[in-house]
């Protein structure tokens, strides 16, 4: 989707990732937007506002009003609703913990607060503080209030802090907040319903012990996050995972795989896509014991088939598109392009234990009936797969 021609106000505020908002704003003007830059006092003391204005080619406001008639960066007393009547994005990069909570809970205390709770149009947040800030239950609360709110967000990344050490909360790259300003004007999934799998199914051998798999959910919940901010109707059916969930999708939880067959059969009904990324369990035990086993005592333990249930909802798909996703030791190509057919599949996700499992990153091959349509040359972002996912769904005539 071209920005040309599209205005974007920029919102810069108070952190150490205010210099990539520099970058960001190249990127824009390059693509033939017109930005307008609003600054909170504290941005300035990292960046001033004299480099966004020679980049932007429009004046930096940063205050509310005058301060003796002579302060640069201040507006007239009306001048904050023309600014929110003016764009057709806001996007706030860095977005501080302080910020968020300000436009989560309606306070305008500031230029910026005040330009967004007058602003009616899409909003993109791109967050970056600490990663203990991050976690905190406060922000991650805001988090989901904006979200349900409708607010579009280019979540932290992993990476180097200003505080010295690697942890979550380092603001997205400006080339990962780009894309999603250009996803959100083209909407691609506008209208459409879609239906995601995620996480590791749980099959009990005993009261205590389960059969399950290494999934973390975090590819699942990243596709989730791309097909929302392309436009769709989200729906989640999870079963266990080890990292929250993404903002603005229904979530509905399962544990064992046939609790996730009749949840997915359900949705399905009035899905337009669906993305089996859950690892369900191929086997589960042929009997469940009532009491748990003890330790000491000699064990075999007899598996039964699982039912298949991409198969399953993969026959039954009619024009309905079906992604499909491969975890594969040996003879990779063949064994994804077999289940592909098999499964009534329009594109299958090729990946190996190694990289799919716990990380942030993925190395996958995307196949369809003609063959390799993707191939990730070096380990890439799931978010980064994720797009790439909807843009190849999107592109289907349906």
């Amino acid at each position: 989707m071209s920005l040309a021609g599209k205005k974007i106000l920029l919102g810069v505020t108070g952190g150490i990732s205010a210099y990539k908002a520099v970058f960001l704003l190249r990127l824009f003007k390059k693509a033939g937007a017109d930005v307008k830059v609003v600054m909170t006092e504290a941005a300035t003391e990292f960046v001033t506002a004299l480099t966004f204005e020679s980049l932007s080619e429009h004046p930096v406001h940063v205050r509310m009003f005058e301060d003796d008639g002579k302060s640069a960066g201040a507006i007239s007393p009306v001048e904050h609703i023309d600014l929110a009547k003016w764009p057709d994005l806001v996007v706030i990069a860095p977005a501080t913990a302080n910020t968020l909570a300000n436009f989560a809970h309606g306070r305008a205390d500031d230029l910026l607060a005040t330009i967004v709770s007058a602003y009616e149009g899409p909003i993109v947040l791109a967050p970056a503080m600490n990663d203990v800030m991050w976690e905190n239950p406060a922000t991650q609360e805001n988090m989901r209030i904006l979200s349900d709110r409708g607010f579009r967000v280019a979540p932290p990344e992993r990476g180097d802090l200003a505080c010295g050490y690697e942890a979550t909360g380092r603001m997205a790259e400006p080339e990962t907040i780009f894309a999603a300003a250009q996803t959100l004007f083209a909407s691609p999934l506008r209208g459409k319903k879609v239906l995601v799998s995620v996480g590791g199914t749980e099959e009990d051998i005993d009261p205590v012990r389960v059969v399950s798999n290494r999934s973390s959910g975090k590819m699942g919940f990243a596709v989730a996050e791309a097909a929302r901010d392309a436009g769709a109707d989200v729906t989640v059916v999870a079963a266990r995972t080890s990292v929250a969930p993404p903002h603005g999708v229904r979530i509905t939880r399962v544990r064992t795989g046939d609790e996730m067959a009749s949840t997915l059969r359900r949705e399905f009904k009035n899905a337009d896509v669906l993305f089996m990324v859950a690892a369900v369990s191929d086997f589960k035990p042929a009997s469940t014991l009532a009491q748990k086993k003890k330790s000491g005592e000699g064990w075999t333990l007899e598996l039964a088939k699982t039912d298949d249930i991409l198969a399953a909802l993969g026959a039954e798909k009619g024009k309905r598109v079906v992604v499909g996703f491969a975890l594969e030791t040996e003879d990779e190509e063949q064994n994804a392009r077999a289940k592909l057919a098999r499964k009534h599949c329009d594109f299958v996700v090729l990946n190996k234990p190694g990289d799919a499992f716990g990380l942030d990153t993925n190395v996958v091959a995307i196949y369809d009936a003609k063959g390799r349509v993707y191939e990730s040359k070096a380990p890439e972002s799931k978010r980064e797969v994720a797009r790439r996912l909807v843009e190849l769904v999107s592109g289907l005539p349906r």
